[in-house]
């Protein structure tokens, strides 16, 4: 029996069948967080070629986990999670926290990705706690030896929060500049935001209202424990 060759008869074997091919529980927390369209799916996975996005999709609805929608061109397609696949939610959920829980934060930190994490912090974004106009963010990770990558969240009442991958030209209310492994460290509640501005690992800059209520506008990971409290106005620092 080869290592493909799973005992059929076995739930937790078919169920390993299903949800092993790589990527594919990834997809799925994607399409659990509102993404549909095909291009959606590939900024919540930076990591995947389109080529194997495209198989994986394929794969996932000849096996009853997605379908497609109907009309529209390929490009614009739209792809839904089915009902046996939402019930996996709660398991896959339930896999992460255990997870978070006992793999070390040390391991957990080795291999990051800033554009996947931008994406996820992008869906955090907590309006209400924003001021009632256009706020625009600007994100400097640094990742040595790698080049630092920049982003700009722009925010605005009653809209969902863009997040851009180059300068949309708009005055910027507020620099964060970070490290990208204590700026994941913070956001994934390994630590907090102050212990890692304390740690000038995070520097602040702009308007002081956006900076000290970071923590209110910017939602940690759902992993995460608790909330992280407001920044110390002592701990704005300038960049």
């Amino acid at each position: 029996m080869t290592e493909a060759n799973y005992p059929k008869f076995c739930p937790v074997a078919m169920a390993a069948s299903l949800l092993e091919p790589r990527w594919t529980m990834l997809v799925l927390c994607e399409m659990w967080s509102g993404s549909t369209r095909f291009s959606e799916i590939q900024r919540g996975v930076p990591g995947m070629s389109p080529g194997l996005l495209s198989k994986r999709l394929r794969e996932m609805e000849a096996n009853g986990l997605i379908r497609r929608g109907n009309g529209g061109k390929a490009v614009h397609r739209e792809y839904f999670t089915t009902a046996i696949a939402d019930e996996l939610e709660p398991l896959v959920r339930g896999l992460g926290e255990w997870a978070h829980r006992n793999v070390d934060s040390d391991v957990t930190l080795q291999c990051l990705d800033a554009r996947m994490l931008m994406w996820n912090i992008r869906r955090k974004i907590d309006l209400l706690h924003l001021p009632r106009r256009k706020s625009v963010i600007q994100f400097t990770l640094k990742n040595p030896p790698e080049a630092d990558a920049l982003y700009w969240l722009v925010a605005k009442p009653g809209e969902e929060t863009d997040l851009c991958y180059a300068d949309p030209k708009f005055d910027v209310d507020l620099f964060v500049v970070a490290d990208l492994r204590a700026f994941t460290s913070a956001w994934m509640g390994h630590s907090s935001f102050q212990s890692e501005i304390d740690a000038g690992h995070i520097l602040l800059s702009g308007y002081e209202l956006l900076a000290r209520t970071m923590t209110r506008w910017l939602i940690r990971s759902s992993f995460a424990d608790g909330a992280d409290g407001d920044v110390r106005p002592a701990s704005l620092k300038s960049v």
